[in-house]
């Protein structure tokens, strides 16, 4: 008998992947998933994604913001999104470019496989070059700038 897959953003307490079709759809949302009421600015929905040092996985917390997020999108099909990734001040600025790259990719890939159009995200890397707070080695304020940002773009604006 072969192992099943698990799947890195899963929400069952088995490990299993939850899947109820378009979570976007009214009454069909993951469990724990808040919504987004029309209308709502998008600031509502919650920009920021944080992340564990060195790492690029997707916590409970930023599932959550992110599905709130692709529900926001999908209410203003008009609008794209740029994800800015972000990394803390250890390392060198290489290594902190590609960090913050894999974290705007980690969530492009949740934004998309909650049924934003890809060709509507796009995404860069700051690296550790615009930290939200500047310390030395304070864990706390490290942990404030190892994050994902999402920023909506008009739709004259273009993505």
């Amino acid at each position: 008998m072969q192992a099943g897959v698990r799947d890195p953003y899963s929400t069952a307490a088995d490990g299993g992947a939850i899947y109820r079709g378009d979570v976007n759809r009214p009454g069909n949302l993951l469990p724990g998933a808040q919504t987004i009421a029309p209308g709502t600015d998008f600031a509502a929905a919650g920009t920021t994604v944080y992340f564990n040092e060195g790492q690029a996985v997707l916590g409970d917390e930023a599932r959550a913001t992110l599905t709130r997020q692709a529900q926001w999108l999908a209410q203003n099909a008009g609008f794209g999104a740029v994800v800015e990734g972000h990394a803390d001040e250890p390392g060198t600025r290489e290594f902190n470019l590609a960090l913050g790259a894999r974290r705007a990719t980690s969530v492009q890939e949740y934004l998309v496989s909650k049924g934003v159009e890809s060709a509507r995200i796009r995404t860069v890397s700051y690296g550790k070059e615009r930290p939200a707070a500047i310390c030395a080695s304070e864990a706390s304020c490290l942990a404030r700038n190892r994050r994902a940002v999402t920023v909506v773009v008009p739709p004259a604006a273009g993505v």
